[in-house]
């Protein structure tokens, strides 16, 4: 399996920052936001000292871009190709945004989310962390979500409609800062150890989420092109793959999903 998931204008203005009040004041004036909102995650798993397998998408690319209305977008490739290549000087089929899409409705729509046994992260190509509560309900459509990754880069976190609780926030780096002690972190790559899905749950995962086993964490690739490397993640242990076919980010995890649902009896 690859770390990474499939390969997939007029002039406009990028930014990585979040604008200045005036431009601010366009954006929320200009596009309406996607509200979010909550699905019901059954926690008690969690507040009985079970341990979460836990889930880094990284290498994401989520950037913003002013259009000539005024308007952020979320840089993407079908959109803002002349971009890419006249401004920024890269490859337009890099920016891939709707692999995290993707890759967060196979997540968040799995058992194993909605059993509480999920913790997800996600690391943007330009070294943003995100933390993403289970709870959340990620818009369907790509558009929508777009909205919301753009509003969560400028406002730096998401709260759920009506309520307190952040359901996307930007925290601190180093994502090794927020692994509890004596994770185990594996990487996937179409380059390392082959197992099916319940193989790899077999020896990777606990045989049951107890608070006296160390949390497993998982790093898969949120890009277009590239795999994930121990060099840059070096609390990676070991290299593994899913299957002996290139997939895609999502259709990976789905199965990563599977197996480990298997394993602990989720239904």
């Amino acid at each position: 399996m690859s770390s990474s998931s499939e390969e997939s204008g007029s002039e406009e203005e990028t930014t990585q920052q979040p604008p200045n009040k005036k431009a601010k004041t366009s954006f929320l004036a200009s596009q309406p936001l996607e509200a979010a909102t909550q699905q019901t995650v059954d926690t008690s798993k969690i507040k009985h000292g079970k341990q979460p397998i836990i889930v880094l998408l990284d290498q994401a690319t989520l950037e913003t871009v002013k259009n000539r209305r005024g308007i952020y977008e979320l840089l993407n490739c079908d959109d803002h190709r002349e971009i890419c290549k006249k401004k920024l000087k890269k490859n337009p089929n890099d920016f891939r945004p709707d692999i995290l899409h993707q890759e967060l409705l196979a997540l968040l729509d799995s058992p194993l989310n909605k059993a509480g046994m999920l913790k997800i992260y996600i690391h943007t190509a330009t070294k943003v962390l995100i933390e993403v509560n289970p709870s959340i309900r990620i818009p369907r459509t790509y558009k929508r979500f777009a909205g919301l990754m753009v509003q969560l880069l400028h406002k730096m976190k998401i709260k759920a409609a009506n309520e307190s609780t952040a359901l996307l926030k930007v925290i601190k780096n180093p994502f090794s800062q927020h692994l509890p002690a004596g994770t185990r972190c594996y990487g996937f790559s179409c380059q390392g150890t082959l197992y099916s899905p319940i193989q790899l749950a077999k020896a990777l995962v606990p045989l049951e989420p107890s608070d006296n086993a160390p949390p497993t964490c998982l790093v898969i690739g949120a890009m277009s092109t590239g795999h994930i490397t121990i060099e840059d993640h070096p609390y990676i242990e070991k290299m593994v793959s899913i299957s002996s076919y290139p997939l895609s980010g999502a259709s990976a995890l789905s199965r990563v999903c599977g197996g480990i649902e298997h394993h602990w009896n989720i239904v």
